[in-house]
């Protein structure tokens, strides 16, 4: 969805930043190759050219928002440090019924082990749920 491609969403725990080709084969791509998170997230396997497409998807469709969850500790406190360097996981918002946007389902992803049961899923979700609630127009 392009409508969040120019949005940061900024918490105590986590900054959520737009899905980006950036994101694919720094850390996306790799986390993906686990069989656990394939299996806690029905995914399967793919290369990093279907990566790719897949991210490019999540871009262009209507019914999709992305955004990549970052450390917002390690984001904010390391000096020159990268949203690759920060990526703890994904959130997404998918609307089911494009005519009613107030029906959709929300996922979130904490990929990097060390950094779950942290309360960064929770705080990305809610993160989600208030900008899904009321998206920005293009204007803002």
């Amino acid at each position: 969805m392009r409508l969040n491609q120019n949005t940061m969403l900024l918490g105590k725990k986590v900054v959520l930043v737009p899905y980006t080709s950036e994101h694919v084969p720094s850390r996306y791509h790799e986390w993906m190759k686990s069989e656990e998170l394939q299996r806690l997230t029905a995914s399967e396997p793919l290369t990093l050219e279907q990566e790719y497409a897949m991210q490019r998807s999540w871009r262009e469709d209507a019914d999709k928002c992305t955004f990549i969850v970052l450390d917002a500790e390690k984001w904010q406190t390391q000096p020159g440090a990268t949203e690759e360097s920060c990526m703890v996981g994904d959130v997404n918002l998918f609307l089911t019924d494009l005519e009613d946007p107030t029906l959709g389902e929300i996922e979130v992803m904490i990929a990097e082990p060390s950094c779950r049961g942290k309360g960064l899923g929770t705080e990305a979700v809610l993160a989600m749920l208030s900008y899904g609630g009321d998206p920005p127009t293009d204007s803002e």
